[in-house]
């Protein structure tokens, strides 16, 4: 199986802006424990992990792809549902940003550095789970009805935010190349 919608074909675009920063931040966290925290660039990191990540990003997904995706579980036309584990990991995610905000504020490497790893490990894996899995399951079991009001919620949440996700992407050029 492929991700074939246009709505999986966003949210995996997403994942690639979230694993530039991922590959950054592990970078960072590597030269760490030689040198003081750069309060600016981890300050920069947890902004676009709590507003891209998930107020934009897993937004969308929980509130509509999830959605729908249960519904076809519910009525049978998937053999299994992914979704659980996916909102567990969405709030692993949280958790381990909580962690890394924590240590930054009180300048406390070893709790930042377990947060960050945390979340490096999780997230990557949780991606792959998505891109690989679960949105090639959801282009298969959504009908093209409801494909096309879930692309046009899409498209309506990033037009509302354009300000703010420009300003996201630009990061990601500006860490990641």
């Amino acid at each position: 199986m492929r991700i074939s919608s246009e709505t999986s074909k966003i949210l995996s675009k997403e994942h690639e802006n979230i694993l530039k920063v991922v590959d950054v931040l592990e970078s960072e966290i590597g030269k760490l424990r030689d040198k003081s925290i750069d309060a600016d660039f981890f300050k920069k990191v947890i902004d676009f992990i709590r507003n891209y990540v998930d107020k934009f990003h897993h937004s969308k997904e929980e509130d509509i792809l999830f959605k729908e995706f249960n519904k076809c579980a519910e009525e049978g036309r998937v053999h299994c549902n992914p979704v659980e584990q996916m909102l567990v990991e969405h709030d692993e995610g949280r958790k381990n940003l909580k962690l890394m905000k924590s240590g930054l504020n009180y300048g406390d490497k070893d709790k930042l550095i377990e947060g960050a790893n945390g979340y490096i490990v999780l997230i990557r894996e949780h991606i792959f789970k998505e891109d690989n899995i679960l949105y090639p399951m959801a282009d298969e079991a959504l009908n093209d009805k409801t494909q096309k009001n879930m692309l046009e919620k899409f498209k309506k949440i990033n037009t509302e935010k354009r300000k703010e996700v420009e300003r996201f992407e630009k990061f990601v050029k500006e860490v990641g190349g």
